[in-house]
């Protein structure tokens, strides 16, 4: 177990260089780049440009250099000095402007996993246990709405709600007063009632479906020789349900929680809009679309970091959860 996890460690380098290569060159897909955006909307706006203009921009922001010759300058910069480049949006260093948002970010998404969890797995126990029930139809349909429905959507519909029962749509997680004076204990109670329509929108689809994936395992283990074996042994059914069902059950729950932890630096992007938050999705959106290549760049590569790691730790646990894994050959 142990060697599996030292070589796991190990090809972490190669994997996240080759996938920063990766993110580099789709990045200069498109055509164009920041300047020729910037160029393009003040030009909408009446100015004018020559073209020693728009090349002295390009020297100015260092794109006048071939792409694979940047790349290689902002890797060695972040290897070296921990430097991960310049925002040509925000004008300023592109960890300064993560770090903005970056805690935030993370409280929301956290907050959010935990939500799906406690939620989910209770839900999709009870659904196994009592299957084809009164209590399992209306799960059922609850499921399916929540995974067919758009996260945006119910945004929308939810703080509309808000509005009409409250009078206040409940957009953003600070009120005006908290982006005047902060956020502290007096106003704290309001800063959680913002919350609640975060993390009912974006943990919905993830709570369905883990729902519906724990239903499945579960009434697939409890068939299964093992279980049918120890029922005639008369181990009893909550022993067989949570000690052994329910850790296969698990397998494909743990498995997902890489992209559970790259969320956490993203964040559910079209609903963080719609919901004016203040996370790292929106930062993402707006620097892809202007085409702040190291802004959306180290946003991207933290994401795969955050997904090789979650991965590692994912396997670790199922090895640990479930015998049947073996990492080293030769044992039983």
């Amino acid at each position: 177990m142990w060697k599996y996890i030292v070589k796991r460690v190990l090809l972490f380098i190669p994997t996240i260089v080759i996938i920063s290569f990766v993110i580099f060159f789709i990045m200069q897909l498109p055509e164009g780049d920041y300047v020729s955006s910037y160029v393009a909307r003040m030009q909408a706006e009446g100015e004018v440009f020559t073209e020693a203009d728009v090349a002295a921009l390009r020297a100015e922001y260092g794109l006048d250099k071939p792409w694979p010759v940047r790349y290689v300058q902002w890797v060695w910069k972040i290897i070296s000095q921990g430097d991960f480049g310049y925002s040509f949006a925000y004008g300023r260093p592109v960890w300064s402007v993560i770090m903005d948002r970056f805690w935030l970010t993370v409280l929301v998404s956290l907050t959010i996993m935990l939500f799906t969890y406690l939620v989910s797995l209770p839900i999709g126990i009870y659904s196994a246990l009592h299957q084809y029930s009164v209590g399992d139809y209306a799960l059922s349909v609850v499921g399916f709405l929540g995974m067919a429905t758009p996260n945006f959507l119910l945004a929308i519909i939810l703080m509309y709600a808000s509005f009409k029962i409250t009078g206040d749509p409940l957009l953003g997680l600070f009120s005006p007063e908290m982006l005047q004076n902060g956020v502290h204990w007096y106003n704290f109670g309001e800063f959680l009632k913002r919350m609640v329509i975060p993390i009912i929108v974006i943990g919905t689809s993830g709570t369905c479906g883990i729902i519906r994936t724990v239903r499945a395992q579960m009434l697939d283990e409890q068939a299964k020789q093992y279980a049918l074996v120890a029922r005639a042994k008369g181990v009893s059914e909550a022993t067989i349900t949570y000690k052994y069902c329910l850790r296969a059950a698990l397998n494909p729950v743990v498995s997902g929680l890489a992209g559970s932890l790259s969320s956490i630096f993203s964040g559910s992007t079209i609903s963080a809009i719609v919901m004016n938050l203040a996370i790292q999705g929106p930062v993402l959106f707006e620097a892809l679309k202007t085409q702040d290549t190291y802004l959306s760049g180290t946003i991207l590569l933290t994401q795969a970091f955050l997904v090789v790691v979650g991965t590692l730790v994912s396997d670790i646990i199922l090895a640990w959860m479930d015998p049947r894994i073996r990492y080293e050959k030769g044992r039983d």
